[in-house]
Protein backbone atom coordinates (compact mmCIF):
# COMPACT_ATOMS: atom_id res chain seq x y z
CA UNK A 1 0.00 0.00 0.00
CA UNK A 2 0.90 3.32 -0.74
CA UNK A 3 0.09 6.69 1.00
CA UNK A 4 0.72 10.21 -0.15
CA UNK A 5 -0.82 12.33 2.98
CA UNK A 6 -0.25 15.59 4.36
CA UNK A 7 -1.82 17.66 6.68
CA UNK A 8 -0.65 21.18 7.57
CA UNK A 9 -1.78 23.73 10.33
CA UNK A 10 -0.34 26.97 10.16
CA UNK A 11 0.10 30.23 9.57
CA UNK A 12 0.12 31.65 6.03
CA UNK A 13 3.44 34.14 5.47
CA UNK A 14 2.21 36.11 2.76
CA UNK A 15 -1.21 36.97 0.77
CA UNK A 16 -1.78 34.24 -1.71
CA UNK A 17 -0.89 34.42 -5.64
CA UNK A 18 -3.40 33.77 -7.83
CA UNK A 19 -3.02 32.77 -11.54
CA UNK A 20 -4.84 31.27 -14.17
CA UNK A 21 -3.52 29.05 -16.28
CA UNK A 22 -3.01 29.49 -20.48
CA UNK A 23 -6.06 26.97 -20.07
CA UNK A 24 -8.57 29.07 -18.61
CA UNK A 25 -7.73 26.81 -14.18
CA UNK A 26 -7.29 29.07 -11.65
CA UNK A 27 -4.05 27.84 -9.41
CA UNK A 28 -3.17 29.72 -6.23
CA UNK A 29 -0.13 29.51 -4.34
CA UNK A 30 0.62 29.70 -0.28
CA UNK A 31 3.48 29.67 1.67
CA UNK A 32 2.55 28.15 5.42
CA UNK A 33 4.44 28.28 8.73
CA UNK A 34 4.39 25.20 11.09
CA UNK A 35 5.76 25.52 14.28
CA UNK A 36 7.11 22.58 16.29
CA UNK A 37 8.03 23.02 20.46
CA UNK A 38 9.38 21.19 22.76
CA UNK A 39 11.74 21.05 26.26
CA UNK A 40 15.00 19.77 25.66
CA UNK A 41 17.43 17.90 28.02
CA UNK A 42 17.72 21.17 30.16
CA UNK A 43 14.25 21.96 30.27
CA UNK A 44 14.43 25.27 28.40
CA UNK A 45 11.62 25.41 25.65
CA UNK A 46 12.95 25.00 22.02
CA UNK A 47 11.42 26.01 18.52
CA UNK A 48 11.39 24.93 15.14
CA UNK A 49 9.56 26.44 12.72
CA UNK A 50 9.36 25.12 9.08
CA UNK A 51 8.03 26.65 6.20
CA UNK A 52 5.50 24.92 3.41
CA UNK A 53 5.02 25.72 -0.29
CA UNK A 54 1.11 24.93 -1.09
CA UNK A 55 -0.60 24.58 -4.42
CA UNK A 56 -4.90 24.97 -4.58
CA UNK A 57 -6.04 24.32 -7.93
CA UNK A 58 -9.46 25.15 -9.57
CA UNK A 59 -12.43 26.11 -7.62
CA UNK A 60 -10.59 25.66 -4.99
CA UNK A 61 -7.71 27.86 -5.17
CA UNK A 62 -10.42 30.89 -6.21
CA UNK A 63 -11.70 30.42 -2.40
CA UNK A 64 -8.29 30.48 -1.01
CA UNK A 65 -7.37 33.45 -3.06
CA UNK A 66 -10.37 35.02 -1.75
CA UNK A 67 -10.84 34.51 1.79
CA UNK A 68 -7.26 33.64 2.82
CA UNK A 69 -4.72 36.27 4.11
CA UNK A 70 -1.31 36.74 5.52
CA UNK A 71 -1.23 36.11 9.23
CA UNK A 72 -3.96 33.90 9.03
CA UNK A 73 -4.37 30.13 10.05
CA UNK A 74 -5.01 27.44 7.76
CA UNK A 75 -5.82 23.71 7.97
CA UNK A 76 -4.52 21.96 4.61
CA UNK A 77 -4.70 18.41 3.50
CA UNK A 78 -3.45 17.09 0.37
CA UNK A 79 -0.32 15.36 -1.44
CA UNK A 80 3.58 16.17 -1.85
CA UNK A 81 4.24 16.54 -5.43
CA UNK A 82 7.45 17.14 -6.89
CA UNK A 83 8.21 19.19 -9.84
CA UNK A 84 10.51 20.21 -12.89
CA UNK A 85 11.15 23.82 -14.21
CA UNK A 86 13.56 25.93 -15.42
CA UNK A 87 14.72 28.72 -14.30
CA UNK A 88 14.76 32.25 -15.69
CA UNK A 89 18.85 31.32 -15.80
CA UNK A 90 18.16 28.44 -18.19
CA UNK A 91 18.83 25.86 -15.47
CA UNK A 92 16.63 22.67 -15.13
CA UNK A 93 15.81 22.69 -10.75
CA UNK A 94 13.16 20.49 -8.78
CA UNK A 95 11.23 21.61 -5.97
CA UNK A 96 8.58 20.02 -3.88
CA UNK A 97 5.17 21.25 -3.00
CA UNK A 98 2.02 20.44 -1.41
CA UNK A 99 -1.10 19.84 -3.49
CA UNK A 100 -4.10 20.92 -1.32
CA UNK A 101 -7.22 18.78 -1.73
CA UNK A 102 -9.23 20.12 1.36
CA UNK A 103 -8.65 23.05 2.86
CA UNK A 104 -10.12 24.77 6.45
CA UNK A 105 -10.12 28.37 7.19
CA UNK A 106 -9.03 29.82 10.70
CA UNK A 107 -9.00 33.09 12.35
CA UNK A 108 -6.90 35.83 10.99
CA UNK A 109 -4.35 37.19 12.38
CA UNK A 110 -4.93 39.52 15.72
CA UNK A 111 -8.13 37.65 16.24
CA UNK A 112 -9.99 35.43 18.70
CA UNK A 113 -11.60 31.80 17.95
CA UNK A 114 -14.66 32.75 17.89
CA UNK A 115 -14.50 33.84 13.95
CA UNK A 116 -17.09 31.69 12.08
CA UNK A 117 -14.87 29.22 9.77
CA UNK A 118 -15.10 27.31 6.35
CA UNK A 119 -14.63 24.20 5.65
CA UNK A 120 -13.60 23.57 1.35
CA UNK A 121 -12.78 20.63 -0.54
CA UNK A 122 -11.79 20.07 -4.05
CA UNK A 123 -14.65 18.33 -6.37
CA UNK A 124 -14.84 14.74 -6.53
CA UNK A 125 -14.09 15.21 -10.39
CA UNK A 126 -11.78 18.39 -11.44
CA UNK A 127 -12.26 18.54 -15.03
CA UNK A 128 -13.52 22.63 -15.85
CA UNK A 129 -15.94 20.80 -18.07
CA UNK A 130 -17.84 18.84 -15.17
CA UNK A 131 -17.00 21.37 -12.68
CA UNK A 132 -19.77 23.34 -13.94
CA UNK A 133 -21.66 20.27 -13.21
CA UNK A 134 -21.08 19.49 -9.64
CA UNK A 135 -22.17 21.23 -6.88
CA UNK A 136 -19.52 23.74 -5.54
CA UNK A 137 -17.02 23.31 -2.71
CA UNK A 138 -18.99 22.30 0.63
CA UNK A 139 -19.02 25.05 2.90
CA UNK A 140 -20.04 24.58 6.40
CA UNK A 141 -20.98 28.05 8.21
CA UNK A 142 -19.86 26.95 12.04
CA UNK A 143 -16.85 25.23 12.43
CA UNK A 144 -14.32 25.14 15.41
CA UNK A 145 -11.74 27.51 14.73
CA UNK A 146 -7.84 26.45 14.58
CA UNK A 147 -6.47 28.12 17.27
CA UNK A 148 -2.38 27.70 17.37
CA UNK A 149 -1.93 29.56 20.33
CA UNK A 150 -4.07 28.42 22.66
CA UNK A 151 -1.88 25.58 24.20
CA UNK A 152 1.97 25.48 23.58
CA UNK A 153 2.53 22.79 26.19
CA UNK A 154 3.75 19.29 25.59
CA UNK A 155 0.87 16.50 25.74
CA UNK A 156 0.97 14.53 28.80
CA UNK A 157 0.40 10.88 29.35
CA UNK A 158 -2.47 11.65 31.70
CA UNK A 159 -4.68 13.63 29.62
CA UNK A 160 -4.84 10.39 26.70
CA UNK A 161 -8.26 9.02 27.40
CA UNK A 162 -7.04 5.09 26.19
Amino acid sequence: MNINKVILVGRLTRDPEVRTTTTGQTVTSISMATNRFWKDKNGQKQDQTEFHNVVLWGKLGEIAGQYLAKGQEAYIEGRLATRKYTGKDGIERRTTEIVAENMQLGSRAGQGSGQATGNYSKPENSSSENQTKNKPATIEETIPTIDLDADEDEVRIEDVPF
